[in-house]
């Protein structure tokens, strides 16, 4: 059965017929809640307030949850307060969808309705804000609530997760560029996503993997059929437009045509190459996008940022692909080597002080190697990435947000040749220093003793020349003609982008870094 949860003005309605139409026999549980009572919703709140009300939907959304003839039903935006609901949706055979919605749409869509719950906007405020930990704890996929016909693309992916194993989650992500299911779990490499027709491997073509050789000997294997392999070496110097040209000659001499998809498995320099490559190759073809490190898992795989860096810049050559789906199977970070695992929490702490919140908190406590049994802090961070670029997918305004600690951080990588320091051990030093020109002493101690607890780098290699951290800034991707704009941050889930920095106090930033200072100065 497909269950959709989701808060007032959702969509839950829209979608049931969009159900329908797929041959689902599908039922509104408030339809059959007032049918039990013989009154409208808003006059058994009235008759027995909301406690009886509550009591009279727990009963009939049980039943209709273990009646076999019903295919999809919707709950009302409050049946997950119950806890008895809530464990009944997690028996084998449920599949739950949340139909997300923000809070201004929701109050727009219903504040001029009869609900009982919709009169006051402060009240429904605090209601949806409560309600949304619970959603998210019930939820195998989640899917854009007004999404137009979201049903007509996402049904297979949806009716899908029944074949994946346990523990799987989906999310839809969307931009002005398109959108893609997003997978997370365990076990998910051998799984029926590498299928022929799949809703994760799109169109009718075949699979070329793309990957280096460091990984694809260990998984290669598990992504269905294929019918060639392009590799390239691994590490960050692969990132080179001498590797691009030799890849795409690659993909040329084994065959692949514009029908054709590519399967990038991999972490961060695996992605961008196969990435930029699907773009530019017979001016594009799908890739879908397998991550297999930290890094790649919760940051580098969404958002269809491709490229490759120049001696004078990372990432300065590159194009926006979105790919056609993500695959992370975490399973893949238990063989990662210590210190590769160790590089990509750096993009955890970066994503938690981004969102604030209940993230900031979970990953503020994470002890080290936890996150190899945290798949939901992998989805979490995935769904706030995929968060950002929805709203600036083109990278104009807001998405600057996800460079926080990457403006030093590139730098110094930049100065050592991309050689000393991994990409996240580079960004871990970044956001010490970032946190430092954004005057948030006590959060950039959080952060520092955080950098410790977990292996990550406090202190700057005393080789490493200040003067040329702060002049390697000067060549950032983003800057414009008024500058380098650095993202900083105060308070955890308050950034603040484009904001100008002397030279004088990013070099005083990087100073610290080589001291190892710890508190402020």
């Amino acid at each position: 059965m497909i269950c959709l949860v989701g808060f007032m003005g959702a969509g839950k309605s829209t979608a049931l017929v969009e159900l329908a139409a797929h041959g689902l026999h599908s039922v509104d549980a408030d339809s059959l809640i007032e049918e039990r009572a013989g009154l409208p919703i808003s006059q058994i709140f009235e008759r027995d307030g909301e406690e009886g009300f509550r009591e009279l939907e727990r009963d009939v959304v049980l039943g209709a949850l273990a009646d076999p003839s019903v295919d999809a039903l919707a709950l009302g935006g409050g049946a997950v307060e119950s806890e008895a609901i809530r464990e009944a949706l997690l028996v084998d055979g449920h599949t739950v969808v949340w139909l997300e919605i923000g809070v201004e749409a929701a109050w727009r869509r219903v504040r001029n309705s009869r609900r009982p719950l919709a009169r006051d906007e402060n009240a429904f405020r605090a209601l949806f804000e409560s309600r949304q930990v619970l959603y998210d704890s019930v939820a195998d996929a989640i899917l854009p609530g007004v999404a137009r016909r979201i049903w007509d693309r996402a049904y297979d992916a949806v009716v899908g997760l029944e074949r994946l194993p346990d523990g799987t989650r989906m999310f839809w992500a969307e931009s002005s560029g398109g959108e893609y299911p997003v997978y997370v779990g365990r076990e998910l490499l051998g799984s029926a996503l590498f299928r022929d027709g799949s809703p994760a491997m799109p169109g009718d073509g075949r699979s070329f993997c793309f990957t280096d050789g460091a990984v694809g000997p260990f998984y290669a294997d598990r992504l269905g059929e294929l019918h060639g392999t392009i590799t390239v070496p691994p590490g960050e110097t692969a990132k080179s437009m001498a590797q691009f040209d030799e890849s795409l000659r690659e993909m040329a001499q084994a065959g692949v045509t514009r029908s054709d998809r590519l399967v990038a498995l991999g972490g961060g320099v695996v992605g961008d190459l196969a990435g930029f490559a699907a773009h530019t190759y017979q001016r594009g073809i799908p890739v879908v996008q397998v991550p297999t490190t930290l890094v790649a898992q919760v940051d580098s795989a969404y958002g269809g940022k491709t490229g490759v860096d120049l001696p004078e810049g990372k990432n300065y050559v590159g194009a926006f692909h979105l790919p056609s789906a993500v695959i992370s199977d975490v399973d893949t970070l238990a063989s990662l080597p210590e210190a590769e695992l160790v590089s990509g929490m750096a993009e955890v702490i970066k994503t938690a002080l981004l969102a604030g919140g209940g993230l900031w908190d979970e990953v503020l406590a994470l002890e080290p190697a936890e996150i190899l049994t945290r798949a939901d802090l992998v989805f979490a961070c995935a769904r706030y990435k995929c968060a950002v670029v929805a709203a600036d997918e083109r990278d104009t305004g807001l998405r600057a947000q996800l460079n926080l600690g990457h403006t030093v951080g590139h730098a110094i990588e930049s100065v050592t040749a991309y050689g000393r320091y991994r990409h996240g051990e580079a960004i871990a030093l970044g956001l010490l220093a970032a946190l430092r020109l954004s005057g948030a002493d006590s959060l950039r101690e959080q952060v520092r003793e955080w950098n410790l607890r977990h292996g990550l780098p406090v202190e700057l290699d005393p080789a490493v020349n200040p003067a040329a951290v702060v002049e390697a800034v000067q060549f950032d991707k983003k800057r414009t003609s008024r500058g380098v704009g650095f993202v900083l941050l105060k308070d955890p889930g308050h950034p603040m982008i484009d904001r100008p920095v002397e030279d004088a106090a990013i070099r005083a930033s990087v100073e610290e870094l080589l001291s190892g200072a710890g508190g402020p100065r």
